[in-house]
């Protein structure tokens, strides 16, 4: 029988090596001290690299025995998600090894603690934090060939509920990867279905409120049925997948991708492929997609581009515009550009992550890398036409405008500092810095609220959340109703009447508050609730809910 080695074995080799070392020199007098101690560290690193090479072969001898036939051969997931350390980034510190010991509850990850023994499980989780050897490709083909469109799947011709279908409202919870669907006015659970691992994005709604589409961070895009309360199919889109966007038509879902360097087309009907767009600059240098978002009055998708100082826009209309005659008009005939999906790329004059438009969606303001300030492009002309004043990485996706006096203005958290920012959307000037208890990520309102809710999500004071006057621009309440833990992320029913809090929390729950008195109505028990989303906010584009 042959036993393997632990790493505890290989220490003990390494150990005995530099002891032999040692004697050689203390016996051999022929052995000046600069060989003695030239062979002492060749051998030492040569012992090393040969207990790491052996670590790495038992870590993968031990996934292709235990975690392939779930995770995948080449580790980019199958039944269960993608093991790459672009997925596992959310998992830091002792987390990996711990969900290898003890698994994951609710879920099909069972424990291998009496598998494998502490150090074998120290070596898998240390491997899979390791890079692949060489980018994986993931095209057409690949992603036509994990689509699965559930046979017991049967559309209806109306809600098998009796709620108003414009009021319901899905709370996404990671805890245990599921979906509670609300009844906006009673606040009773319809449904809770499971999703695909690590959902990251928000869920987007097709144009009649109808079918949700659900991403998550390993690239499956799931389509659920809200009126029949059951899941139409799934497709892995990506490897590594950053958001989704839906087109104004409903005709297409967007998945902006990390690995591959690609954006993905989706037909919203059933989940085929209409294009994969490789991403690279008109230098062609390759680009991660940061994310991807919907501008329906110009019938495109605007991506942000992780790698590249350049906007792209990719037009799904039936009469794009048109490039190299004029900077964007429509026109029919000789000009007409072939391809159904044609791309604009924009340069810009810095990397811009994080994207917020205004309601015409002529203007596109970005945050700029560095955290300290932002841009505003005119995406008719193509240029930048004014500096953001927006120190400490504005959080620019969870903004909100609403009229203040004469004008527009909009909101936004800051990831770094305790500040949020208000700003006029004529001048692009900073009417306000208001201070905070500390960094937050989400903002919400409505248009039927005086009041506008931000969270503090990071630091010793992530159970506040901040009340805000609309026009005073004055915090007028602070709550906290869940001391110590994290109470982040706001959504509105859809007449605005009451507001949605989660506990973001394994043991968390969903509080309803009424939205006028500020007071407390219910609880609602939920694992993990992180985001909430009303269909009728989301697809009206509500000025109170981030696009």
């Amino acid at each position: 029988m042959i036993r393997r080695i632990s790493f505890f074995d290989k220490l003990c080799l390494l150990s005995r090596t530099v002891q032999f070392v040692a004697c050689v020199g203390a016996s051999g007098d022929r052995i000046c001290n600069k060989k003695k101690q030239g062979i002492g560290l060749f051998l030492a690193s040569t012992a090393f690299m040969a207990a790491g090479a052996m670590a790495q072969a038992d870590a993968q001898t031990d996934y292709a025995e235990h975690c392939a036939s779930c995770h995948g051969e080449n580790r980019l997931g199958g039944v269960g998600p993608a093991l790459i350390p672009e997925t596992l980034k959310r998992m830091r510190g002792p987390r990996v090894a711990a969900v290898i010991a003890e698994g994951r509850a609710a879920t099909q990850m069972p424990a291998f603690s009496h598998e494998l023994d502490a150090l074998q499980i120290e070596e898998l989780a240390g491997w899979l934090k390791s890079p692949l050897e060489s980018d994986p490709e993931w095209g057409e083909a690949d992603i036509m060939a994990s689509r699965i469109l559930d046979e017991d799947y049967t559309p209806v011709d109306a809600p098998v509920w009796d709620s108003d279908p414009m009021n319901i409202t899905l709370a996404v919870e990671t805890g245990d990867h599921h979906v509670s669907v609300l009844d906006g006015d009673t606040f009773e659970v319809l449904d809770r279905f499971e999703t695909p691992f690590a959902v990251h994005g928000g869920p987007k709604f097709s144009p009649d409120g109808r079918y949700v589409f659900i991403m998550s961070r390993d690239g499956w895009v799931q389509k659920y049925d809200i009126w029949a309360l059951k899941q139409v199919g799934r497709v892995r889109a990506g490897l590594n997948s950053r958001n989704i966007a839906m087109s104004g038509d409903g005709k297409w879902v967007a998945v902006a991708n990390y690995l591959p360097n690609s954006l993905t087309l989706l037909s919203t009907e059933d989940l085929s492929v209409a294009t994969v767009i490789e991403v690279k600059s008109k230098k062609g240098v390759p680009s991660r997609v940061s994310a991807v978002y919907q501008a329906p009055p110009r019938e495109s998708f605007v991506l942000a581009l992780k790698d590249v100082p350049e906007i792209w826009e990719v037009f799904y209309g039936a009469n794009p515009p048109q490039f190299g005659i004029g900077h964007d008009f429509r026109i029919e005939g000789q000009f007409k550009n072939p391809n159904p999906f044609p791309v604009r790329k924009i340069t810009t004059p810095d990397y811009l992550d994080d994207f917020f438009f205004d309601q015409s969606y002529e203007f596109v303001m970005g945050a700029s890398r560095d955290g300290k300030g932002g841009q505003v492009i005119d995406l008719v002309i193509g240029h930048k036409v004014a500096d953001l004043d927006l120190p400490g990485m504005p959080h620019l996706g969870s903004g909100i405008t609403w009229k203040h006096g004469d004008t527009t203005v909009m909101a936004t958290p800051h990831l770094t500092d305790g500040t949020v920012s208000v700003i006029d959307m004529e001048s692009w000037e900073t009417v306000k810095r208001i201070k905070t208890e500390g960094p937050g990520f989400f903002m919400r309102s409505h248009e039927n609220s005086p009041y506008v809710w931000a969270d503090v999500f990071f630091g010793p004071n992530k159970d506040a959340m901040h009340v805000i006057d609309k026009q005073s621009l004055e915090i007028v309440k602070t709550l906290h109703p869940a001391p110590g833990k994290t109470v982040a992320h706001v959504e509105f029913t859809k007449d605005g009447s009451h507001a949605l809090v989660s506990i973001w929390e394994d043991d968390g729950a969903v509080i309803v508050y009424d939205a006028q008195t500020l007071e407390e109505v219910l609880r609602l028990p939920m694992r993990k609730p992180s985001g909430k989303y009303n269909v009728w906010n989301k697809i009206t584009f509500s000025e109170g809910t981030s696009h």
